[in-house]
């Protein structure tokens, strides 16, 4: 895709959701990995945050699972954040402890810890916002993986693009108006390097297959599968959201 027409076509779609989520005055705190898709996040928002007047900040978290690769990924995360002059926080957490503990698989354990370190930097820093870098593949993935598993109707609602995360901190996913084809020609336009991001704890086998087999055959079929599927996810959301406020 040329440049001039990723510009034209992708960053005012970009643009146009984050303004949903982001307000004037925001502190926003971007959860940094080094990935392509948080890589991509950081230096939109950057961009954004000089047109919408709002805080911006980055943590990195380390799972205390990959030893020196886990030291150099946090390198590269805070040379990027030195680079784009944004303030840079990090934070080390034990998986392996939290799974134990709380008699969880590695993957939740992971999760909990990466989220209640994520929680005390946000506190720490005064953030009212923590955004997150998934974006239409995740969802199309997580929504497929739910069918698998067998779900609920909850389950096809997918990953929330907003939820609160604690009082007064909400975590908002502002990438999920684009697929990961389009993160990483962003990364390019911008002459972006990022890390293969070693961050996903969650099934990451059968995601590894939803996303490299199931996707692409149904893409085969339909071209917009990822953008149907998350239209879907919003709209049951929004189905889920009048009924609680009914029953409230």
């Amino acid at each position: 895709m040329p440049k001039k027409n990723f510009n034209a076509s992708v960053l005012p779609r970009m643009r146009a959701f984050s303004n949903r989520l982001i307000s004037r005055g925001d502190s926003v705190l971007v959860g940094l990995s080094g990935g392509a898709d948080s890589v991509c996040l950081l230096h939109f928002l950057q961009y954004l945050a000089k047109e919408k007047h709002f805080s911006l900040a980055a943590v990195h978290i380390n799972h205390g699972l990959r030893g020196k690769s886990a030291v150099a990924d946090e390198d590269f995360c805070r040379d990027l954040c030195k680079q784009l002059d944004i303030e840079f926080f990090s934070a080390k957490v034990n998986a392996q402890q939290t799974a134990a503990e709380f008699n969880l698989s590695p993957e939740h354990g992971a999760r909990k810890a990466r989220y209640t370190a994520l929680l005390k930097v946000a506190r720490k820093w005064g953030a009212n916002k923590l955004a997150l870098g998934h974006q239409l593949d995740d969802q199309a993935e997580t929504i497929l993986l739910n069918l698998l598993r067998g779900t609920k109707a909850k389950g096809l609602t997918g990953i929330p693009v907003q939820r609160p995360l604690a009082k007064g901190v909400d975590i908002i996913r502002p990438l999920m108006c684009i697929t990961r084809q389009e993160t990483e020609e962003y990364l390019k336009n911008n002459g972006l390097t990022h890390i293969t991001d070693q961050t996903n704890f969650d099934d990451v086998y059968t995601r590894n297959w939803v996303r490299g087999k199931l996707l692409p055959l149904l893409e085969g079929k339909q071209p917009q599968i990822k953008s149907h599927l998350a239209l879907m996810a919003a709209e049951l959301e929004k189905l889920f959201e009048k009924a609680a406020h009914k029953s409230s």
